[in-house]
């Protein structure tokens, strides 16, 4: 990857705070990891608490955006008197570039953790070019 370039960054121009919400919770941005290999970029968020069916991931404008609601997980019969683990949403985006193949992206969430697949385009992928006699 070219240090001048990147292929996916995070968004920086909207922030947690900006997002209208209609639930009185909290808003928190998922730890993210971004891995890349010459055909793909795997971007593997921490997204504890979340039920599958909540995860909403959407691109719009070349802006992959990824929300999910954590609900608070209290067993029946039982109060809560003391807490440090804090439940909210997630809510996190990031910008693409035209490198990547947003038509073939995959996701997969499997406790706690969504692993997003973003392929590479055909011409952003390296390439050998043998030299004819």
């Amino acid at each position: 990857m070219s240090e001048n370039k990147t292929e996916i960054q995070k968004k920086e121009a909207e922030t947690v705070e900006q997002i209208e919400r209609t639930r009185s919770v909290k808003v928190f941005c998922p730890a993210v990891d971004i891995l890349e290999t010459k055909d793909e970029i795997n971007l593997i968020a921490d997204m504890p608490g979340v039920d599958k069916e909540s995860i909403d991931i959407t691109i719009e404008k070349d802006v992959l955006s990824l929300s999910a609601n954590a609900k608070p997980n209290t067993p029946e019969g039982f109060g809560l008197d003391y807490i440090e683990y804090e439940v909210g949403d997630y809510h996190r985006q990031f910008t693409l570039s035209d490198t990547i193949d947003q038509k073939k992206i995959k996701a997969q969430y499997k406790d706690g953790v969504l692993t997003l697949k973003l392929p590479k385009a055909e011409p952003a992928k390296p390439k050998t070019i043998k030299i004819e006699a």
